[in-house]
């Protein structure tokens, strides 16, 4: 009797341990918070499909391929990749563009800017205004910027014509944002979202493309994550029970936070680590009632 008690009892105890931290707390240097998560249902399952961990590189997936995620600033709610087969002041190179998918939880920030490089002047449909004239596919007031690049090193080699040159407008259709260079025909593109203090010095911008996320309908970043977090958790959603959970280092999972104990008398926290102490003396007081 006692021994299937305490099989029983163990099992139990070893199916806490199996359900161990399973969420990374960071990919490489870059540190992962709510909703971002990385393993089985960890973050908000709404970005789990456009953010993975390859190894030590953080990466944002869409239909047009992976890019690597330079930084994440939580208190903007701003995420910025980069394409390495995009243009930039130091290298001009082909590229096959980039597109959002229409179900992303993200957007362009206001101080991203899409230009497109060595387009064909004759047959390219941004010169034509595509297929609604109303809606111009080059921001009339971008030729500064299409000065600027072309002033590059890896760029003016190349002998073309600024008019060669395109900032994007259609950027700001958000989500629907499509970028095909083979349509478009151009031959590469170059995205900034800063000019660094120095508009005039495209060497020194900062390029990559940097967009918004969105938490939820209202956006607010919800309590029980802040407290979830300021307790060494990890904030993570089920969406079969459309719950939130708090995914502790000790194998854990709680419904408020990782601070198991708390004595407001004495003005004492006993911290998460403690409750692997505390199994442990639990599993070891079974062991010796099972001996007698």
């Amino acid at each position: 009797m006692k021994q299937k008690l305490f099989f029983s009892i163990t099992f139990t105890f070893l199916a806490s341990l199996a359900s161990s931290q399973t969420c990374l707390r960071s990919c490489g240097r870059i540190p992962l918070r709510y909703p971002f998560g990385i393993g089985e249902g960890c973050g908000d399952p709404q970005f789990q499909q456009f953010i993975c961990c390859n190894g030590d590189e953080l990466t944002f997936k869409t239909h047009t391929g992976s890019y690597p995620i330079t930084n994440i600033d939580y208190t903007k709610q701003e995420i910025y990749i980069t394409d390495p087969s995009m243009s930039t002041c130091a290298c001009n190179q082909p590229s096959k563009g980039f597109g959002l998918d229409r179900n992303a939880p993200f957007d362009f920030t206001e101080d991203t800017i899409f230009t497109l490089l060595e387009c064909s002047i004759d047959s390219s449909p941004i010169f034509r205004g595509g297929n609604n004239s109303s809606f111009p596919m080059c921001d009339q007031q971008g030729s500064p910027i299409c000065s600027y690049l072309y002033s590059c090193n890896a760029i003016s080699l190349l002998n073309l014509p600024i008019s060669t040159c395109c900032v994007y407008t259609p950027v700001d259709l958000g989500p629907s944002f499509e970028m095909d260079l083979q349509t478009l025909q151009c031959s590469s593109y170059s995205a900034f979202y800063s000019f660094n203090g120095q508009q005039s010095n495209p060497e020194n911008w900062k390029y990559g493309i940097a967009l918004k996320y969105k938490i939820n309908v209202y956006n607010y970043y919800p309590r029980f994550c802040k407290d979830c977090e300021k307790s060494d958790g990890i904030c993570s959603y089920a969406a079969a029970s459309s719950s939130f959970f708090c995914n502790c280092p000790t194998g854990i999972n709680t419904s408020s936070s990782c601070y198991y104990v708390q004595s407001y008398s004495n003005g004492f926290r006993v911290l998460p680590w403690l409750t692997g102490i505390f199994l442990v003396h639990i599993l070891a007081w079974i062991l010796r009632w099972v001996s007698l």
